[in-house]
């Protein structure tokens, strides 16, 4: 009786068991996948507390929120970074224009007896065959042709053309430049032409009779109707004797060292 009953309970589970393998046979993929959806959307809400649980208790949250506030310390110090360096551009920018200005200031107390207009270089002109400057004013600020040019230190040049607000100068070194000359002990008259080479120009026409010394200034002589009288041009800075005395020369080194010429002003006395 017993065996007969173990052996139906064995046929009924044989039997069930094949029949969930039926059933799983014939489910198809998407519902499998559909059951996962369901699982997942059950399970992680309860994983992502626990993980958050877990975080709390160990301290992680505190370190997450450090970080965000290191990004936002971070992004304001890279904002305010931007501001100084700004702010120190606008600081140079101010202290060459003040440079410029006691400059100007300069010039003009030194040249007070002559009606100037201050001017800055704005361009350099620099070939083998001349040597020119742009500066910043015009006509319109009552610049014309052959206007005298001067700087802190002597004769820089004469003005050459104009527009409305700028001008071309042509250096005291240019080679087609020539100004009479007056030596300051002798008080000899020679001529002076630029040679193209930094601040150096070649004295001519030196009278026999004349002594000459190195390190002697030269001033203009008010001679030849562009250059007024008076204003320094440089020293004597190597003398070039020959054996015929009437071919006697000389080098000067000019006053203004025309590499590094920025603020300039142009005599406008009729």
């Amino acid at each position: 009786m017993n065996k007969k009953r173990s052996g139906m309970a064995g046929i009924i589970i044989t039997i069930i068991f094949l029949v969930i393998l039926v059933f799983i046979s014939n489910l198809k993929l998407s519902q499998f996948s559909y059951i996962e959806n369901a699982f997942s959307n059950l399970i992680m809400p309860i994983q992502s507390g626990i993980t958050f649980i877990k975080n709390k208790l160990a301290g992680n949250d505190q370190f997450f929120a450090t970080m965000d506030v290191l990004k936002e310390e971070n992004t304001q110090l890279k904002q305010r970074n931007i501001q100084l360096e700004e702010s120190l551009r606008q600081l140079e920018i101010i202290q060459a224009e003040n440079s410029t200005l006691k400059e100007y200031l300069n010039l003009t107390d030194k040249y007070k007896g002559y009606k100037t207009v201050p001017a800055y270089v704005i361009n350099k002109d620099i070939s083998n065959y001349s040597r020119i400057y742009v500066i910043n004013v015009g006509t319109d600020n009552g610049v014309k042709e052959n206007m005298t040019v001067i700087a802190a230190e002597g004769l820089v040049g004469h003005i050459i053309s104009t527009t409305k607000d700028t001008a071309k100068v042509q250096l005291l070194i240019d080679s087609s430049n020539v100004v009479s000359s007056t030596l300051e002990n002798s008080k000899d008259n020679v001529i002076c032409r630029g040679t193209l080479d930094e601040n150096t120009l070649r004295a001519t026409y030196v009278s026999t009779d004349t002594v000459l010394t190195e390190g002697e200034k030269l001033h203009t002589s008010g001679m030849g109707g562009i250059y007024p009288k008076g204003i320094y041009i440089g020293v004597i800075k190597t003398i070039n004797e020959t054996k015929n005395i009437t071919d006697r020369s000389f080098i000067v080194e000019t006053a203004v060292d025309f590499e590094n010429l920025e603020a300039v002003l142009v005599i406008t006395n009729e």
